[in-house]
């Protein structure tokens, strides 16, 4: 199958590369175009007496991710088309935005042992909400 728009979603972890290699290997003979994306947690779910610093906290959560993803995008060897830092649930926001954004293919990866409960209930939520191909990679 040929995918002309392939969306991809990271995580702050070495292991991103590895799907973003994925990636490219599938757009590359088509020239597709690929995005990636990464979901960062709203400070305020895990301090409500830090109220001060968190308008910090959340600029250092973005520019952490804005950062990892330009060192993903430099080490591509292929042209990264966009790149955003998303809130909320893995399945809703990847939905919405391989929707928004006329997605052929969104790529996550998932972790084995203890984080398989967590990645796969988040993993068959996307499948059943995506109305597009989805490819689960195990890193």
């Amino acid at each position: 199958m040929k995918y002309q728009n392939v969306l991809v979603a990271v995580s702050l972890s070495p292991d991103s590369q590895q799907l973003v290699d994925k990636a490219v290997s599938i757009v590359r003979p088509h020239n597709g175009k690929i995005s990636l994306v990464t979901l960062t947690t709203e400070p305020e779910m895990y301090n409500n007496f830090a109220a001060p610093m968190l308008g910090d906290l959340r600029n250092l959560l973005q520019e952490e991710a804005h950062l990892f993803m330009a060192e993903l995008q430099a080490n591509a060897n292929y042209p990264i088309a966009e790149m955003a830092v998303l809130h909320g649930e893995l399945a809703d926001s990847l939905t919405y935005v391989s929707h928004k954004r006329q997605i052929d293919l969104v790529i996550c990866g998932h972790h084995h042992a203890s984080m398989m409960n967590k990645i796969y209930c988040s993993a068959t939520r996307l499948i059943n909400a995506s109305r597009v191909d989805v490819l689960i990679v195990p890193l």
